[in-house]
């Protein structure tokens, strides 16, 4: 920027509104000064006198110009713009004039401009050109823009400071009403402790310590600046002449920085003798360039918001592949760097895994997590630009980061481990120092001279031993300088990071070395460079397991691709298809699953689809004669009106079961409705009865829909034939179904196609289809109802659904007072209901806790027993509100205590003589009450039914439980309870009932009789046990690409063929096998792989046709909340593998499929992942539901929300959602669909549900007591299973296996051990103390980097964490560990991680069920299941949908 005119720019005050005021302190110039000098001993120029009494001042604006500069004040969208509009004659850099502005932090909160040394600051203000002009000038006011880079003082005006701000696209010149106050750079000056901020025209200066504390407001008093002593003003303008000569900058460049945003480069010939002789980097196995591993649909951004993984088994070399020290990058963010680094190594995913100084530097500190282990794709990295050590106790965690990414190193290669060392060796120096001097009572007693004498009489045994020499103890601290500072600077101790050895380091790291280079904070991110790292040279690589592009369909390929050439990401919005969240992805998903959720319980669809109000004037001024009826009465409606077959409206003919175009109040485009019957009023009004049709761009698949495709709704009406437009083409289509008819589907699609182009290109009206019926409310797409469309005779299915649904809500008590229907069910006297359980207290107790990651204070139901119907005696005909009912109060174990519910069934319900009377509105549902030996078999480990037993009484009052006695003669239920559609009572669905004994029963089904199941990425099985469990299931092949996972897999299901092959290879061998292989899309290495398959393999295969059901996950790493971060290729290519799976459903066409995958599954991509993944599927012909749903609420303790899409063929019927049947801590987990409608799955069970939740100890309580470490493979159990769920999940098993745990290292135990065995404990109760390790190295409890991080990291919540014995598990994670994403992964009686088999028992699995592998695969296998609970009762639902088929 041109600085030569800064100093020249008159005020824009004039002199009558500008004055200065000095209050009484100030105006005591001539006190003497601290050394006791005389005062006025010295006669200083003006600019030299300034500075000593630059104190309080202020500047007032009159009112009147107040006024003028508000009326110009126009609002600019961006500073780019407002820039861009008070351009003149622009030079290299644009200059501006800055008003009426307030600097203030991303939350718009004030703040201090120092303020810019540690956070990010803004601007709020009035944008103006730097020369003043003659013409009316035009000023643009601006919010919130920039990020001041920096600032400086470019001289003085009249007395004053003249302040320039700089952000990335300009320099501003602070105008009016702000005056600033120089800073030193060399941060020697009095005037380094004061405190400037600028306040919508406040300069606040305050010095850090002593007299003259002041402040700088708008009070804007009034007095002449001529009273300033000349000599003191002339003694300080000469001052600051000093210091601005020294800020002075070559010409169009910004402002100077502050000293302390220099960063002093290493010299690599300085610490040259440090490190081993040159070698080259030698790595014969395939790596792929991290270009293409992350996403770069973007130009730019935040250093912050770049992804997160962890390199194993890595080396650094420069661009001739020479190894090279790590130490020559800077660790802060700078432009300048003449030296370029470049990485390989093998990336996993974050595990939060760092380096323990005390053990040997092969070994990974927090979770043991080496490259032995890792299981990770090899890359090669673009140019390193910073990296950075975190350290806590004696753990350090080393990062780098390139422009595409961060990375947390793990452990090196063997190679490079010479080049490591250093950097270890340095940073143990550097902490046993900060140790030194904590040691003493002032860290301010030992200057640098005295820490390198103390460093010198080490002894040769203690590992930061660097020699007894001072002068070489001297030299290698300063050389590594870097890494002691940075280390220093993070100890949460302000004392240590500005200790006397930190300024004396600093002052010979200046001495030695020669070269600065420039800091700029948070410096965005370019991202379109290319690779220039060496090994990107070589023949193209590919990691043969993470990047093969999916193997796909035409049908498929064209879907998808079609999309994503037609829109840009910026394109993408998210008005549809994400999950309705107070919080985006800030934290991980188990951390949102267990923090506070206060929200409440809404209906699952806000509001159904509005009918649209059609005016019922005409729009065409129709007369009576351009309205006809073309033919006779066909028949008459049930209210006695004509029926007509046919119309003619302005001279188109409009017959039954044709579509018309509507104009709609609310909607910006006419309506389609399609014409279902056409009749003529009493009035003589001709009408028309029709169903709107939605563009597909109004339903959930959003910009994902084909243009042309419409879907039938059920909102319907009656409309005046002159308010329809014109006709338009709908097709309503009937498409043959099967795996046969996939290539004449095709070819008949391809034609339509090109018909539809040519009259695209003819300009000719657009012709659309219909085939499917959409209901939002149900969240599902549905086959059309062709026996019950456009009959013409008066008939309506969408009416006739809207009049069962308002019977339903028809409250009506029969003429003997013996019972009722109520929400569409009917109930007697002697029924046993449900009741919520808030009717029976007063409020919630204060100690009931109801977060979402623990389950305390949650209830059930309370059941009941219908005992007398009250209906007021004046009232002839009962009405709801006033209607009460006596009810008999049944009491459950968990009512008494923990401890007896602990013991009990879950199912138990104690008689008592309590009752109530209450209004008929408090029933939420029907249930039974049975003798025990009358309950239903069941071997799963869930419960699905509302059955419950009773043989037992209870007293409240006298807290006494007994049998029931002979003289209680309770009334047992004697048949089947249909309770779905009461369960729903005002959730916004209505269900048909559920076959309770369809499970109970648990028959072994047939095996000819089960659907013949395709699992794709089957994992350990989790997905196909839960489904077998459930009797629908034969899983015949499953495909695995794991080696571990797929031997699990097969242990469990030795009936299945199990493939351990990637699943693109095996389409595309299917699609060879079958001469399709013109219509498979795949790499040449797919090709290539799928050829090489045996002839066993291929005889194997399944085929078209053979397939009933094809179920599976495509893995989650590149959706979960979890791994939001790590976008690297093998997650982008597991995402594409979305593709894959899809293509397996076209290609097969089975009867059924099943998608599972996290959550965030459906908002990942901005929602179009799943939307496509919807629009794929319709496009086959299937009927389509989605939803998520919450495990926990279906028979777990643990929190794991996971979302589904069912699609079923349009010969079969669509399952429906399974009932929540567990009390959960979870919000109702809805999706947004178009026009701000939501969609829930499964209402909340927070508020209550028909059983409790199953607990930690109910789940793991049972298993015999183990040490850290623990490795036995088989033990004995040593004690009978206590609670209902270890009965189920521990099933015959007579011996124990996986019950290992993973071994913590000698610190991370101790912290264990420190850790209170009470609920929610985690590292914040540790006590503040330090601890002697067998080492001998005495090192802090409390990891250093846990409390100087916590408020960015949500105080680290959980980490090192106790389970609660009555809470819940958090989400089951690949790799357990107390500093990883879950950190709450201790016992909560034992000092151990959680063993394999407590996380698998938190999933559901059965302890028959078997892992394969290390310790390490076995947690990932578990890590990666669907629970088998969950899948169980999505089975129940497909094997009611496949039942109710048999039964038609």
């Amino acid at each position: 920027m041109k600085k030569n005119k800064k100093g020249k720019q008159r005020s824009d005050i004039s002199p009558t509104e500008k004055v200065m005021e000095t209050d009484k302190k100030s105006r005591k110039r001539n006190v003497p000064p601290e050394n006791g000098g005389p005062a006025g001993s010295l006669r200083r120029p003006k600019r030299a006198a300034a500075c000593t009494d630059f104190k309080e001042k202020s500047v007032r604006v009159s009112e009147k110009s107040s006024i003028i500069e508000t009326r110009k004040d126009i609002l600019a969208d961006d500073e780019i713009m407002a820039v861009g509009l008070t351009s003149g004659a622009e030079e290299d850099r644009p200059n501006r004039r800055l008003n009426d502005f307030i600097l203030h932090d991303s939350e718009g909160s004030a703040r201090p401009i120092e303020m810019l040394e540690v956070s990010d600051m803004f601007i709020t203000g009035l944008i103006s050109p730097l020369e003043e002009s003659s013409e009316k000038e035009k000023s643009f006011r601006c919010e919130g823009f920039g990020r001041v880079e920096s600032w400086s003082i470019s001289g003085y005006e009249d007395g004053c400071p003249v302040i320039w701000l700089s952000t990335d696209v300009a320099d501003y010149h602070c105008w009016l009403p702000v005056l600033s106050a120089l800073r030193d750079e060399s941060g020697k000056r009095e005037n380094v402790g004061q405190e400037i901020a600028f306040s919508g025209g406040t300069l606040s200066i305050g010095k850090e310590t002593g007299e003259g504390e002041s402040k700088l407001d708008q009070s804007y008093s009034s007095t002449s600046a001529t009273e300033e002593d000349e000599d003191a003003k002339a003694a300080r303008l000469l001052q600051e002449q000093e210091i601005f000569e020294s800020m002075k900058q070559k010409k169009n460049q910004g402002p100077a920085s502050m000293s302390n945003k220099y960063y002093i480069k290493i010299n690599e010939d300085e610490i040259a003798n440090d490190y081993p002789f040159p070698a080259y980097y030698k790595n014969s196995n395939e790596e792929t360039d991290e270009l293409v591993v992350f996403d770069r649909d973007f130009d730019v951004c935040d250093p912050e918001d770049l992804p997160k993984s962890m390199l194993h088994d890595w080396s650094f070399y420069n661009s001739d592949s020479r190894l090279i020290s790590l130490e020559l990058l800077p660790m802060k963010p700078c432009p300048d760097i003449d030296v370029t680094i470049f990485g390989s190594g093998l990336m996993t995913n974050d595990d939060g895994s760092g380096f323990c100084l005390d053990d040997d530097p092969n070994q990974s500190a927090s979770g043991c997590s080496t490259a032995t282990n890792a299981d990770g794709m090899p890359i090669f990295l673009s140019a390193i630009k910073e990296w950075t050590i975190e350290f806590g106790a004696s753990m350090i965690f080393v990062l780098i980061r390139t422009d595409m990414a961060w990375y947390r190193l793990g452990k090196p290669s063997k190679q490079y481990l010479p080049w490591y060392e250093p950097v270890l060796k340095t940073a143990r120096l550097a902490i046993r120092i900060i140790a030194l001097l904590k040691e003493q009572s002032r860290v301010s007693r030992l200057s640098f001279n005295d820490v390198i004498k103390r460093v010198s009489e080490f002894k040769k045994d203690n590992r930061a031993f660097i020699s007894s020499d001072p002068a070489a103890v001297e030299r290698y601290i300063v050389v590594h300088g870097q890494i002691i500072l940075q280390l220093f600077a993070g100890f949460p101790d302000v004392q240590v990071q500005k200790c006397a050895f930190v300024v004396g380091l600093t002052k010979k790291m200046e001495e030695r070395h020669h070269t600065k280079w420039l800091v700029k904070k948070k410096k965005v991110v370019q991202k379109s460079e290319p690779n220039l790292n060496p090994r990107a040279a070589m023949a193209p690589v590919a990691s043969k397991r993470n990047v093969m592009q999916a193997t796909t369909t035409k049908l498929i390929n064209r879907i998808w691709g079609e999309y994503y050439s037609n829109y840009l990401p910026e394109d993408l919005n998210d008005e549809t298809g994400g999950v309705k969240e107070g919080k985006e992805e800030d934290g991980n998903e188990e951390q949102e699953e267990n923090e506070d959720d206060a929200e409440e319980d809404k209906s699952i669809i806000q509001e159904t689809q509005k009918s649209h109000s059609v005016s019922r004037r005409s729009r065409q001024s129709s007369t009576v004669e351009e309205i006809r009826w073309d033919g006779e009465p066909v028949n008459k409606t049930s209210s006695d009106e004509p029926l007509y077959k046919r119309a003619v409206v302005r001279g188109e003919v409009i017959i039954v079961g044709s579509s018309v175009l509507i104009e709609v109040d609310s909607c910006e485009l006419p309506a389609i409705y399609f014409v279902e019957h056409m009749f003529e009023t009493s009035g003589g009004s001709k009408m028309f009865h029709g169903r709107m049709m939605q563009r597909g761009s109004e339903t959930v698949l959003g910009n994902a829909a084909n243009e042309r495709e419409v879907f039938l709704t059920n909102d319907c009406g009656d409309f005046e034939l002159q308010d329809v437009k014109h006709t338009v083409v709908v097709d309503i289509r009937l498409m043959p179904w099967g795996y046969q008819h996939r290539k004449e589907n095709a070819n008949m699609d391809r034609s339509d196609r090109a018909k539809a182009e040519e009259r695209r290109k003819k300009g000719l009206p657009m012709e659309y289809y219909c085939k499917s019926l959409y209901c939002p409310e149900r969240g599902a797409f549905f086959r059309l109802p062709f026996d019950a469309l456009g009959l013409g005779s008066g008939f309506c299915h969408s009416c006739k659904e809207k009049k069962a649904t308002k019977k339903k809500e028809i409250f009506e008590v029969n003429s003997s007072k013996t019972g009722f229907v109520f929400c569409g069910i009917e109930y007697s006297v002697y029924d046993y209901v449900y009741v919520s359980p808030y009717h029976f207290q007063q409020g919630r107790a204060e100690n009931e806790c109801f977060k979402a990651g623990r389950n305390i204070g949650l209830k059930p139901y309370v059941v009941c027993q219908v005992l007398e119907i009250i209906v007021p005696k004046e009232q002839k005909k009962a009405r709801m509100e006033s209607t009460q009912i006596k009810l008999r109060r049944f009491f459950r174990p968990e009512d008494i205590s923990a401890e007896k519910a602990y013991s009990s069934d879950i199912r138990e319900v104690y008689y008592s003589e309590e009752t109530h009377i209450m209004s008929v509105e408090v029933i939420e549902g029907k249930c039974e009450v049975r003798k025990k030996i009358d309950l239903p078999v069941c071997n799963a480990p869930a419960i699905f039914h509302h059955i419950f037993f009773c043989d037992r009484i209870y007293d409240p009052f006298k807290k006494s439980l007994k049998l029931l006695p002979a003289n209680v003669k309770l009334r047992y239920s004697t048949g089947i309870v249909d309770n779905d559609v009461a369960y729903q009572k005002k959730k916004g669905k209505s269900k048909q009932g559920e076959n309770e004994f369809g499970v109970e029963e648990q028959r072994e089904t047939a095996q000819e009789n089960r659907l013949a199941t395709l699992d794709i990425f089957a994992g350990c099985g989790g997905l196909s046990e839960g489904l077998h469990q459930a009797g629908v299931s034969l899983t015949k092949w499953a495909i695995e690409y794991e080696e571990p996972a797929g031997e699990a897999f097969k242990l469990n299901h030795p009936e299945s063929m199990v493939f351990i092959r990637n699943c693109n290879v095996i389409l595309r061998a299917i699609m060879e096998k079958c001469g399709d292989a013109e219509d498979c899309l795949s790499t040449k290495e797919a090709t290539d792989l799928a050829a090489s398959l045996n002839e066993e393999e291929i005889n194997n295969l399944p085929l078209p046709g053979q397939v009933d059901f094809i179920n599976g996950g495509p893995p989650c790493q590149g959706f979960s909340g979890m791994n939001r971060f790590n976008q690297s290729l093998w997650s982008k290519v597991q995402c594409e593998m979305i593709l894959a799976f899809l293509s397996f459903a076209d290609y097969f066409r089975p009867r059924y499929f099943l998608l599972e995958n996290v959550r965030n599954f459906v908002s990942f991509n901005k929602g179009q992942t799943f939307r496509l993944t919807l629009a794929s599927l319709l496009e086959m012909g299937y009927q389509v539901r989605f939803g998520i749903l919450e495990a926990g609420a279906y028979g777990v303790s643990q929190s794991r929300k996971r979302a589904f899409i069912w699609a079923a063929s349009p010969e079969e019927t669509l399952p429906e959602w399974p009932e929540p049947m567990h009390v959960f801590a979870s919000p109702q987990l809805k999706i947004t669909l178009s026009h701000n409608l939501q969609y829930a799955a499964a209402r909340s069970t927070a508020s209550g549900a028909p059983f409790r939740a199953i607990t930690v100890r109910d789940t793991i309580g049972d298993l015999p007591a183990v040490g850290n470490g623990a490795s036995k493979a088989n033990l004995e159990y040593e004690s009978e299973p206590i609670s209902w769920f270890q009965k189920k999940i521990r099933g015959n098993m007579a011996v124990l296996t996986d019950h290992i745990s993973k071994e913590m290292n000698e610190l991370n135990l101790i912290r264990c051990q420190k850790i209170p065995k009470r609920p929610g404990a985690d590292w914040q109760d540790l006590p503040d103390e330090k601890v002697k390790l067998s080492t001998g190295q005495v090192v802090d409890l409390i990891p250093w980097c846990l409390p100087n991080t916590a408020k960015r990291h949500n105080q680290w919540k959980g980490l090192f964490g106790r389970l609660d014995w009555e809470g819940n598990f958090p989400t089951s994670i690949t790799d357990p560990q107390p500093m990883g994403k879950v950190g709450m992964c201790f016992h909560p009686d034992q000092d151990r991680i959680l063993t394999v088999r407590e996380c698998a028992r938190s999933q559901g699995f059965p302890d028959s069920y078997k892992f394969s592998g290390n310790i390490q695969h076995k947690h990932r296998q578990i890590g990666n299941a669907v629970p088998p609970t969950l899948a169980f009762a999505l089975g129940r639902k497909l094997k009611e949908a496949v039942d109710s088929k048999k039964s038609m």
